[in-house]
C-alpha cells in the first residue's frame, strides 16, 4: 500500500500506524529505506519492558523481540525515531518488572511516548486478577516513567534548535498571526506567517523550544510547494490484554 501511495504525483509525506510489534515485517522495514516520502517516525507500542508482564498481557512478544524490531528499523534508516505506549501497574507488576520497563526506555530512547495507569476492563482476564498494584504505587511509577520519557523528548527537541527542518503547515495557531505545522517527527512547529502557507511544506529555521513545540522562522518561502498527504492504517487482530 505504501509503495502504491508513493507513486501518486504530489505525495511527499506518508505515515502509518501499527498496533503491535508483530505486525512489522521485512517489507515494511525496507519501505523506510526505499520510499523518501515515508516519514522516519514510527509509533510502536510495547506496553512493558518485563517479559513476565508482557505474557500476562497476552502480548505475544518479549522485550528482546521488541528491541530486535527497533534495531532492524534503525539499520534501514539511521534518522528514524520512535514513540510508544506504556502501562504501569498491570496486575502483579513488581518493582523489578517496572525497573525492566525503565531499562527498556533508556535503551531505546524515544522522541515521545504515552504512559498510562492500568485500569480494569470488565470481561477481560486481567479484570479478574487479584494481585492488584496499589493506587499509590501506580501514581509513583507513572511519575518516574513520565519524567524519563519527558527528558528524552526534551533532548530530542533541543537537538533541533539551530537546524533547518521541513514543516508541513496545517492550521492557524492559538496566538494571533501564528501558523502551526509538523516536522517529519510530528513535532509541532510555530511560525509567524500568513494563512496562505497552510497545506505547504516549507523549510523552517528552529530558534527555540516552548515546552513540546518548536518556534522558528521560514527561511526560503519562495520554495514553498503544495503537498498531498496520506495516512495508511495497518491493523491486526486485537489481543486481549485487559487494558
Amino acid at each position: 500500500m505504501l509503495h502504491r501511495l508513493a507513486e501518486i504525483p504530489g505525495i511527499v509525506r506518508l505515515r502509518y500506524s501499527t498496533s503491535h510489534p508483530r505486525d512489522v515485517d521485512a517489507t515494511l522495514i525496507e519501505a523506510h529505506s526505499d520510499l523518501p516520502a515515508l516519514m522516519p517516525f514510527v509509533h510502536l507500542p510495547v506496553q512493558s519492558g518485563s517479559d513476565r508482564i508482557l505474557a500476562a498481557m497476552n502480548r505475544k512478544h518479549t522485550a528482546d523481540d521488541y528491541r530486535r524490531v527497533i534495531d532492524r528499523f534503525r539499520a534501514a534508516r539511521q534518522d528514524i525515531a520512535f514513540s510508544s505506549d506504556f502501562i504501569v501497574g498491570f496486575p502483579g507488576e513488581t518493582e523489578e518488572d517496572f525497573l525492566a520497563t525503565l531499562a527498556l526506555v533508556r535503551q531505546i530512547g524515544y522522541a515521545g511516548a504515552y504512559s498510562f495507569k492500568y485500569s480494569p476492563r470488565p470481561g477481560t482476564p486481567a479484570a479478574d486478577m487479584r494481585e492488584m498494584v496499589s493506587a499509590a504505587e501506580m501514581d509513583e511509577r507513572l511519575v518516574r516513567l513520565q519524567e524519563l520519557i519527558d527528558s528524552q523528548q526534551s533532548a530530542f527537541n533541543v537537538a533541533v534548535i539551530g537546524n533547518t527542518v521541513d514543516v508541513l503547515f496545517e492550521r492557524a495557531a492559538r496566538n494571533p498571526g501564528q501558523i502551526v505545522g509538523r516536522t517529519a517527527y510530528l513535532q509541532p512547529t510555530h511560525v509567524m506567517a500568513s494563512p496562505d502557507i497552510i497545506g505547504q511544506v516549507l523549510p523552517v529555521r528552529v530558534e527555540s523550544l516552548e515546552r513540546y513545540s518548536l518556534l522558528g522562522q521560514i527561511v526560503r518561502s519562495a520554495e514553498a510547494r503544495p503537498v498531498k498527504t496520506a495516512f495508511s492504517q495497518m491493523t491486526s487482530p486485537q489481543m486481549t490484554t485487559g487494558t
